[in-house]
């Protein structure tokens, strides 16, 4: 069991990490990245049960994730690698040519702890139902995760397959959406507003729950109750509050740093933020 304390300091890493791999080949999305670091720290480091030196791709036995908003890659590849499925070293390829580390995940390069390509948005949630479905037919007692951007709530596959989960009952799957408020071009309710998600999730059958992402006992804390409502009959979605860039003062609040990376004047003042806990790569 990892303490609190630890999850914010491989927390704080990992945000190094991000920004770094951001700067390298100045291409990326370090916004929600930072925003989203505590959530998939947490969900590695302490709640899943994961076998990263064999890593399979039916996951038989164990939980898996699938993220489904794929640009916040960098989290995803640092959190990876921190976590023992490839080298940490690695991570300095980043959106390089011939990389194993795409700018949105991807299976033909054979990367260990990614089970399927994203990025295409809006696609994440049916995979997700059918890993779950999958489980339960191997009687797999293991849980399937997932994790979405709140203007990926805008297409249209989100909610057929927020129906589907609810009509055929896949109570082993936990989905997570990250409320920022914030997409590329503006904020969501400037692009699209999604009303009451509450209440339009509720409607659609699910147990809904509210989280504050970018507090680390308030993660742990919600995805612990939200374990403790699957083989319900209802699948569970956590509504998760964070902050843009989070961690870094001047990539937080705006949409300006969905897809721009650091200069090297940004890069050294948002490190010295960031406590470096397990050494750089």
């Amino acid at each position: 069991m990892a303490s609190i304390s630890d999850l914010e300091k491989i927390a704080s890493q990992v945000r190094r990490d991000i920004l770094r791999m951001i700067h390298g080949p100045q291409s990326g999305h370090p916004g929600g990245s930072l925003g989203c670091t505590d959530f998939i720290v947490a969900l590695y480091f302490e709640m899943m049960k994961t076998n990263p030196s064999a890593f399979s791709m039916d996951g038989r036995d164990e939980d898996v994730f699938f993220l489904s908003n794929g640009h916040l890659s960098a989290l995803w590849y640092s959190v990876l690698a921190r976590k023992g499925y490839f080298p940490v070293q690695e991570l300095a390829t980043f959106r390089r040519i011939n990389t194993r580390l795409q700018g949105h995940p991807a299976t033909h390069e054979g990367l260990p702890g990614i089970r399927v390509a994203s990025g295409s948005l809006g696609q994440g949630l049916s995979v997700a139902i059918g890993a779950s479905l999958a489980k339960k037919r191997n009687q797999d007692t293991r849980l399937a995760f997932s994790l979405h951007g709140d203007g990926e709530l805008q297409e249209g596959q989100i909610w057929e397959a927020a129906m589907y989960a609810a009509a055929n009952h896949v109570d082993n799957l936990i989905a997570t959406v990250d409320c920022n408020g914030q997409q590329i071009d503006g904020s969501v309710d400037q692009v699209l507003s999604l009303g009451d998600l509450t209440a339009k999730w509720e409607a659609f059958g699910w147990s809904v729950l509210q989280m504050n992402g970018n507090d680390m006992q308030d993660v742990v804390r919600s995805l612990e109750k939200a374990k403790t409502l699957t083989g319900k009959s209802k699948p569970v979605v956590i509504l998760m509050k964070t902050e843009m860039g989070s961690g870094v003062d001047f990539m937080m609040g705006t949409h300006k740093w969905h897809g721009i990376p650091p200069n090297d004047q940004q890069l050294q003042d948002a490190l010295l933020q960031l406590e470096e806990t397990l050494g750089d790569y």
